[in-house]
């Protein structure tokens, strides 16, 4: 990880309109919670979905989009890109340490704020509120990976990102049987599974299934983020 690289990114997410949208996406989560929790009371059900759904299905996956494609993406847009690849740094250095930095965004804007969530809607019992917090910590690692290789390989990186959100992890992935083995959520429902108590998060797939699939999905992303990056360096060049 590079600290400068680090830093960079730091100012260039926090410091824009990308900055108050990571504010303003959880905040409405919480607001909401409060709502409800003093609308409808404690309820396990209504906690499931709207953690599940909303928060998971939703919220983290618009974060992740946000921090991922953030990360890279402007930098290349702009071409300011190539004074940070003119340094003598590794293409693979430079997107390990702006991952970190998006998977970072991802804990403090979507994970901790779905576990607060989780804590005003049902408090700590049957584990909901970790397992909701750790299932959205799972998927924005995901996620961030996906989205900062999108941001390098094409110049509508969010666009892009918001189609495969709304087309496949909320449609397609959600209600095709065979594609729910590939949707992201359905990995990190699968862990929040483990950690809840037994019988209160559901899943398609299982578990010894989801953590491969999110690993080999993480490490491949920002693999080919990489070499892309590279092949950037190349064409510009040029």
């Amino acid at each position: 990880m590079n600290i400068t690289v680090a830093r960079l990114t730091v100012r260039g997410l926090l410091g824009r309109r990308r900055g108050l949208l990571l504010l303003a996406v959880p905040a409405l989560l919480l607001i909401l919670s409060v709502v409800i929790r003093a609308a409808a009371g404690q309820d396990e059900s209504t906690t499931v979905n709207i953690l599940g759904t909303l928060a998971l299905g939703t919220l983290v996956p618009l974060l992740g989009l946000i921090a991922g494609t953030g990360a890279i993406g402007p930098e290349i847009d702009d071409g300011s890109i190539i004074y940070l690849l003119a340094k003598p740094l590794p293409r693979w250095k430079i997107i390990t340490t702006k991952l970190a930095v998006a998977i970072g965004c991802t804990v403090v804007f979507a994970a901790v704020p779905t576990y607060i969530a989780g804590v005003i809607l049902f408090g700590n019992f049957e584990n909901l509120a970790l397992a909701y917090g750790v299932g959205a910590l799972i998927a924005g690692v995901a996620y961030s990976s996906i989205f900062l290789l999108f941001g390098v390989i094409t110049r509508h990186a969010v666009v892009v990102g918001l189609m495969y959100s709304l087309l496949w992890e909320s449609i397609v992935g959600n209600f095709v049987s065979g594609a729910k083995t590939l949707s992201v959520q359905q990995w990190a429902l699968s862990v929040a599974r483990k950690i809840a108590d037994p019988g209160v998060v559901s899943s398609s797939v299982h578990l010894p299934t989801a953590i491969p699939l999110l690993i080999v999905v993480t490490l491949g992303a920002s693999a080919f983020a990489a070499v892309r990056l590279s092949r950037l360096t190349l064409a510009s060049e040029e």
